[in-house]
């Protein structure tokens, strides 16, 4: 420096600057071989800091915790010796470079002796003992330090281990890839590679193979068997190495399991996901209220920067090849002259390029699909426990808009939610929006930025095109988004259509409604098929846009025509293909783009749908307004005070009829530990009070001092009026969730009548309920409901009309039950004033709905008397019935019948019922036996041919010949267009090589190129109109023919399947054929053409490589195979795994009052965990297989183009154009050949929904319609009915429920059918219909009902089964469903059924044909409903009428009325059969069938059966309390 100032002149002055930087340059500290020290000194000042802030942390007692138990402190134990190994090794080579240095510094030349000091080259070997020295301390720390420091060493010392590798190569390796370079340290010999290797093997290869420590996500529950995916080195974790052995178990068994798949990663669980997610969600645990998809977003914030790294390393790497096929062309066309690097260097980019990119978007998809699988469980779970939430019938009151498809199908909407909503929004996930957001903008412009390096400013006409375009996709997003908004409320109205009729098909068959729902299911269809194909139509424009527009081919016209046209510059073929592998990545990027334009769009609408369903559903008064209850609860009271309950909060809409309110007008509080009643007629609010007391309905205060409570604390039991069991045994269906006490099992069995019951079951209290409790009665299901309440320990019972469904005799005797296990009956006094003081309901308050007064009084302390909707009375019973005349007169005939009853009940059925409770014993087998709902099939090996056929077939419709002739014919046209147009543009390139650059005719080569871009365009276009023809034929022949299988099965099939998999059917895997299967068809044609035509383009122009073509095609289809092997079993354990989870949620929200009443949310939402897990744990495994696919095909064909460049350039001699055009078509053909093997996979993969489909298509059929089943016109023309020898039973192999039954019935006569549970009463109905197996003669008015094709026999005959069902709609259309009637005809069935009757003496709102009605009548009681379906019954007109116990939940003045209007309403030629449920219906009937265990015990008039003193009606017309007026009915 001093030499600087010096200098006396200015000249000299720089001169001594331009000395002192050059000195400075040369100097040590800027040789790249004291970059190790710097990292060093960076190591250690980090160690540094990390010791200050821990000894000056404060420590809490969760870190003294974790101190003193490191198994709690987050990491679990070690993976075991591998791990030790790999660090030991690493300390080996640690050591020997550190020895290797040591040579170094010791055995190199130093400079000339005496010097002072040491040279630059000696202090920097010095430099880098000591940094070999310091990687050693820290190997050995990561083998003896403790968990915490172990991990902060192996960081460091990955970090150093780098920079020294990075820098060696930089100095010795690179200069290896030129002509003019020579390794740097070559001075070393020999020891400069054994450093370079021991570099390679402790920086890279040891830590990308040592496997990893397990870190649990909760470290107090760590896994037992953690995944794979937790413990796998990160090449195999990168390379997905760590799947094949799910690959080989795949490969040697014919199926593979779901157990055999790896297990979940604790990170994936929907508990922890729960957990970490719900508080950035769910408005309810702490969520801010915002869209959802920055909640999903947060959710995701820790994957973002994996996910976005993936991304830029395969943008670089994709620009890797294009640089490599211009530097090596261009060395072919200069022969090498001015060369800098060697070509195998530029070989070397063409294989690694995509190999980095093909692992890095591997990686990318891998972090993506996980975030899409957790945001699937998220969303799953998070729609299940919103839907807890819902206010159950707020949907009805306001009547659908038939103008609106969808509507307020809830139903719908969650199946749609949970399905299709879901997969939208994962398809348009992260991936999508990353992509969209990140890569797609960064890729267009690094094409650009290549091409203007390549060819000049003419690439600046790409960004004129685009900046001119850029309004455009906005726009085309708008409306898309529109379209599909539209498309997604025509699917709802299908599923929730779809679901409504599966839900209700029994009635459906028995009604013969068939050919009437499959029409209107097809309407469905149709309307959502027209928005699907505007949406295909609106794809296919802007699929156009991008053919015509962004086309590689019309981007390289208009560059090209700039170049030579304008410029008048020679094109080269480094030039051309270069940038034509540009125009490649450029013209995919602007497709892709298109695409997502498609995708996103769908997954906003998805995602607005969620965000409205969590935000906007009206949810119950606790969780809208918790405050306002906790502030008005009364914790010791039962009841209201001055208050208005109504099913919704919101007003019903302009014009349609006000909804129904309870009003509490006074203060109404129920007697603790006493037994309460509600009374009142048919739909004046019974059922109401018991909702609004467990907070179902919506409270409005009407004064400052309203209150309504219901204390929990010691929990609250319910039984519905509409009993709800679980698809379940009967053992786990009373227990519920409880533990088991036998005693007290034995004892609910035995006083709810259930003893005898199960007796009669082969496998007892372990026989499976099935689906809706199908092999139940419905007092067998009343029974279960009710010992679930009385088995509980609930303090309080809240029990809605049970007794309404128990048949004839079993309500006296349920009383007797109830009675005796009480206490030592003797007589009726003492039964009455001691039967509550026992064991198992003493202390306990029962309030009970009842409209049986009769045999419920002589339990009431308190009653309560509803009429309208508000309390016409109140008090003890003493007080009630001095008020209320009618309580009073049903009081007196209840003291009459008790004591018949009690005088009845002798010692000898004391004796008879203890020892049915003694002999009781629950079941503790644990076979199979009792299994009805049979396990899904999954089916096993390659995808079915049939199923490929069935949407094959329906591609072509009923002209497949012309079909794929126009499809292929084009398809094959376009891509021989496209491929001609590369050969073209090199050929015109070649011009150049021979001639002038003005002696080419650039405008005859530009004009002819034109018209290839015009037959291509036109070409792309009328193919992708034939294919959008034949997908939405397809879609529509696929789903007619899966519906038409659903209607024509048999009931048998329907009793072993549940719904939530047909369901399935409809929804999910439907969804797989209108989208991802037409999708996959369409690319696999695609890529199938266009791979035979590059594949004869390569052979062609180098012949030597047909051989290896063919290895390479056939070593793919291989791989496919080996994957398939795999995947295809994966998939379909997928499939069926979904179908509980759908399930599940078809079961909560049928019982969503009973689960709320009992508490029991969080064990349903236990339960969706488990099952959430099951579906998640193959879909993980789906996915990365996916990726364990890709990899391995790519690598192949990087292979397969790098052997061909090599013998292009070394082998071959050949022009830069030929040699160009040959690259791009291997690099084409080697991407196709497997890409045709994954499409191929992938359509054998979403193939399984097409499996699933076609399995339906040949379930078990009823006889189908024939021209000779067809009867006269005018039959039937009277109720004539004869049957002979009839036997019936439910299944082919199964046993008789009905033996050898005969008896006839002359026209309008009116027959009762009596009999004890199981007697085979409803199994007779089901037979005259033909819905079960029978065998003997059924003659319906002269003809044979087995030659009637079923849908007229049900037509003419009419049903109404025990449990009543309604469709969605209004009343009318329940009525009517298919507008045969007019409003008259309507008004008398209504009329006739007792409705209006019903509705005189109320203020409330009343029934009328515009009335809207739930799905499944679920605004209605269950007496309005029977009501209705006994009214549609009427309107139907039939010769033959069957009552199946229809009036069991009416009153006894409204059951009077029904029966009154049945007498003078029906014509005197209709037949009616009545199955009996009070004998005062059938008592004065014409004729009475007694039956037992499926056989006529008894048939005549009822006078003659009475005078028999040991008949069968006689004995229960003795042991009824309405004996006299039985026998008076009788007379």
């Amino acid at each position: 420096m001093d030499y600087v100032f010096r200098a006396s002149s200015a000249q000299d002055r720089i001169k001594a600057v331009d000395f002192v930087l050059t000195r400075f340059h040369e100097s040590i500290f800027l040789d790249t071989l004291a970059f190790p020290m710097y990292g060093v000194a960076l190591s250690v000042t980090g160690l540094v800091l990390c010791v200050l802030m821990s000894r000056f942390a404060r420590k809490g007692p969760e870190d003294i915790e974790n101190r003193a138990h490191p198994e709690l402190s987050g990491i679990a134990p070690s993976a075991g010796h591998s791990i030790f190994f790999f660090r030991l090794l690493r300390l080996a080579g640690c050591i020997a470079l550190l020895g290797c240095s040591i040579a170094t510094l010791v055995l190199k030349p130093g400079e000339a002796a005496g010097l002072s000091r040491l040279s630059s080259h000696r202090t920097l070997s010095i430099c880098m003992c000591v940094t070999y020295l310091y990687d050693t301390a820290l190997a050995v720390a990561t083998l003896s330090a403790q968990r915490d420091h172990r991990a902060v060493a192996k960081n460091h010392l990955n970090f150093l281990l780098l920079v020294t590798a990075g820098v060696m190569s930089y100095r010795d390796i690179a200069p290896l890839a030129t002509f003019n370079s020579f390794p740097r340290d070559e001075s070393e010999g020999w020891l400069l590679w054994m450093k370079v290797a021991l570099l390679l093997m402790t920086a890279v290869i040891i830590p990308l193979v040592s496997p990893r420590e397990y870190v649990p996500a909760d470290p107090e529950n760590p896994s037992s068997t953690p995944s794979p995916e937790q413990t796998a080195s990160w090449i195999s974790l990168v390379l997905f190495i760590w799947m094949d052995k799910v690959v080989a178990t795949a490969y040697r068994v014919s199926h593979l399991a779901a157990d055999a798949l790896p297990p979940l990663p604790d990170t994936n669980g929907a508990a922890y996901l729960k957990r970490v997610s719900f508080k950035h969600l769910d408005p309810f645990s702490g969520a801010k209220s915002r869209h959802m998809f920055f909640g999903l977003l947060r959710v995701a914030a820790r994957e973002l920067p994996a996910l976005v790294s993936g991304l830029f390393v395969q943008l670089c790497a994709n620009f890797a090849a294009p640089v490599g096929i211009n530097r090596l062309l261009r060395y072919i066309e200069t022969e090498g002259e001015g060369a800098v690097y060697r070509p195998w260097v530029w070989i070397v980019w063409l294989v690694a390029g995509p190999l980095i990119a093909d692992v890095s978007h591997g990686w990318f998809l891998f972090i993506a699909t996980r975030i899409g699988v957790r945001q699937e469980s998220i969303i799953t779970q998070l729609v299940f426990e919103h839907a807890l939430r819902m206010r159950v019938k707020a949907e009805v009151h306001n009547p659908p808009d038939k103008k609106k498809a969808g509507g307020n199908n809830t139903t719908g909407k969650i199946n749609n939610l949970v399905t299709g909503d879901i997969s939208n929004i994962s398809d348009a996930g992260l991936r999508q929006f990353s992509t969209l957001v990140i890569y797609t903008p960064l890729a267009i412009l690094l094409s650009l930025v290549f091409l203007y390096n390549v060819l000049g400013w003419s690439a600046l006409v790409g960004v004129v095109v685009i900046i001119v375009m850029m309004p455009l996709p906005g726009f085309l997003a708008k409306l898309f988004g529109g379209i599909e908004k539209e498309t997604m409320k025509r699917t709802d109205g299908r599923v929730q259509a779809m679901t409504e009729m599966v839900n209700v098909i029994r009635m459906v068959k028995v009604l013969g409604w068939e050919r009437e729902m499959e029409q209107r299911i097809a309407g469905k269809r149709e309307d959502e098929l027209h928005w699907m194909k505007k949406r295909r139509l609106y794809t296919l424009i802007t699929s156009s846009l991008n053919v015509g527009l962004h086309e590689k081919s019309n981007s390289g016209a208009l560059i090209h025509f700039a170049k030579t046209i304008v410029m008048k510059e020679e094109l080269s073929a480094s030039k051309v293909f270069s940038s034509m592998t540009i125009f490649d990545l450029f013209a995919y990027e602007l497709e892709r783009l298109m695409s997502m334009l498609t995708a996103i769009p769908k997954g906003k609408v998805s995602l607005d749908r969620l965000t409205a369903f969590l935000r906007e559903t009206e949810l119950l008064d606790r969780y809208s307004k918790p405050d306002d209850l906790e502030a008005q609860a009364n914790s010791e009271l039962i009841g209201f005070n001055q208050a208005t309950f109504s099913w919704s909060e919101t007003s019903p809409s302009q014009g349609s009829a006000p909804a129904f309110q309870l009003q509490i007008d006074e203060e109404l509080v129920f007697s603790k530990n006493s037994v309460n009643l509600i009374v009142g007629p048919t739909g004046s609010g019974k059922t109401s009070m018991l909702m609004a007391l467990l907070g179902e309905m919506h409270y409005t205060p009407n004064t400052s001092e309203s209150w309504s409570n219901l204390p929990r604390i010691g929990g609250v039991a319910y039984a519905a009026q509409e009993s709800w069991v679980l698809n379940a045994t009967v053992k786990e269906n009373i227990l519920f969730g409880a533990s088991f006490d036998n005693t007290r099992y034995k004892d609910v069995l035995y006083q709810c009548a259930l003893d005898h019951d199960l007796n009669l079951f082969q496998d007892g209290d372990e026989t499976e309920i099935g689906e809706k409790g199908l092999t139940l009665s419905g007092g067998q299901k009343a029974r279960v409901t009710l010992a679930r309440a009385i088995y509980s320990s609930a303090e309080i019972i809240l029990l809605d009309d049970v007794l309404a469904a128990l048949e004839l005799g079993r309500c006296i005797s349920l009383m007797r039950y109830l009675l005796t296990s009480l206490c030592s009956v003797h007589t009726a006094k003492w039964i009455i004033n001691k039967c509550f003081k026992g064991r198992l309901v003493k202390g306990r308050t029962l309030i009970m709905v009842t409209h049986n007064l009769a045999l419920a009084q002589p339990l009431a302390d308190f009653v309560v008397s509803i009429k309208d909707g508000r309390i016409a009375n109140q008090g003890s019973l003493s007080k009630a019935l001095a008020e209320d005349d009618i309580l009073a007169k049903e009081a007196q005939a209840q003291e009459e019948k008790v004591g018949v009853a009690a005088q009845n009940l002798n010692d000898e059925h004391i004796e008879s019922i203890a020892d049915t409770k003694d002999n009781a014993q629950p079941s503790d087998k644990s076979n199979a036996r009792g299994k009805l709902i049979v396990s899904e099939e999954i089916l096993t090996g390659r995808l079915a041919l049939p199923a490929v056929k069935l949407y094959l077939s329906g591609l072509g419709g009923s002209y497949p010949f012309l079909f794929y002739t126009g499809f292929v014919g084009t398809f094959v046209l376009r891509q021989l267009t496209f491929t001609v147009q590369t050969w073209y543009l090199g050929y015109w390139a070649s011009q150049y090589e021979t001639r002038d650059a003005r002696e080419v005719p650039a405008l005859s080569f530009i004009g002819i190129y034109g018209l290839m871009l015009l037959a291509a365009y036109i070409f792309a276009v009328m193919s992708s109109i034939i294919f959008i023809t034949g997908v939405i034929r397809a879609s529509r022949i696929v789903n007619n023919k899966l519906v038409v299988s659903i209607l024509g099965t048999t009931l048998r099939w329907l009793d072993t399947t549940p719904v939530s998999r047909i369901i399935t059917r409809c929804t999910q895997d439907m969804r797989a054929v209108d989208g991802p299967i037409s999708v996959i068809v369409d690319a696999l044609a695609n890529v199938t053409l266009t791979m035979i035509i590059k594949f004869g383009a390569v052979v062609t122009l180098s012949p030597v490589f047909l051989l290896p073509a063919l290895l390479v095609a056939l070593l793919g289809v291989w791989i496919g195979q080996i994957y398939m092997k795999a995947q295809l079993p994966i998939k379909r354990e997928m499939s069926n795994a979904k179908s509980p989870i759908l399930a599940h949620f078809g079961a909560a929200m049928v019982g969503l009052t009973s689960i709320r009443a009992y508490g029991a949310e969080q064990a349903f939402i236990g339960e969706a965990i488990v099952r959430q897990d099951k579906y998640t744990r193959t879909s993980r495994s789906f996915w990365n297989l996916n990726r364990w696919v890709d990899i391995r095909i790519n690598t192949i064909g990087s292979m397969f183009a790098a052997g061909l460049a090599i013998y292009l350039v070394y082998f071959h001699e050949l022009s830069a154009s030929n040699v160009g055009f040959s690259l791009n078509m291997a690099v084409g053909f080697t991407k196709l050949i497997f890409l045709w093997v994954r499409y191929f996979n992938h359509f054998e993969v979403q193939g399984d929904s097409l499996e699933r489909i076609q399995s339906y298509l040949t379930i078990e059929q009823e006889k189908k319609p024939t021209p000779s089943g067809v009867p006269p016109a005018y039959w039937p023309a009277s109720g004539q009915l004869t049957v002979k020898d009839l036997s019936a039973r439910y299944s082919p192999d199964g046993p008789n429920v009905l033996e050898n039954v005969t008896f006839s019935i002359n026209t309008g006569e009116r027959i009762g059918i009596v009999g004890r549970t199981g007697s085979g009463k409803s199994s007779l109905a089901l037979s005259l219909l033909r819905c079960i197996y029978t065998e003997g003669e059924v003659i319906f008015d002269g003809i044979p009902t087995d030659t009637v094709n079923l849908d007229i026999l049900r037509s003419k005959i009419t049903i109404i089964p025990q449990v009543p069902e309604l469709l969605s709609g209004t009343l009318r259309e329940n009525l009517d469903p298919f507008q045969s009637h007019d409003d008259a005809t309507l008004n008398d069935a209504l009329r006739a059924s007792g409705l209006f009757s019903l509705q005189e003496d109320t203020d409330q709102v009343k029934l009328t044909l515009d009335s809207p009605i739930a799905s499944g009548g679920g605004n209605l009681s269950v007496g309005q409903r029977q009501v209705i379906a006994l009214a549609r019954a009427l309107v139907r007109d039939s010769k033959l009428l069957i009552l199946d116990e229809a009036t069991s939940a009416i009153d006894y003045k409204t059951d009077a009325i029904i029966q009154s209007s049945l007498r003078t309403a029906l014509k005197p030629d209709v037949t009616l059969l009545t199955i009996a449920h009070r004998l005062q219906t059938v008592m004065d009937f014409d004729k009475i069938l007694v039956l037992d265990t499926g056989n006529i015990v008894e048939y005549d008039t009822p006078r003659n059966l009475l005078r028999n003193p040991n008949g069968y009606l006689r004995a229960l017309v003795e042991e009824s309390a309405d004996k006299a007026a039985l026998y008076a009915m009788a007379k």
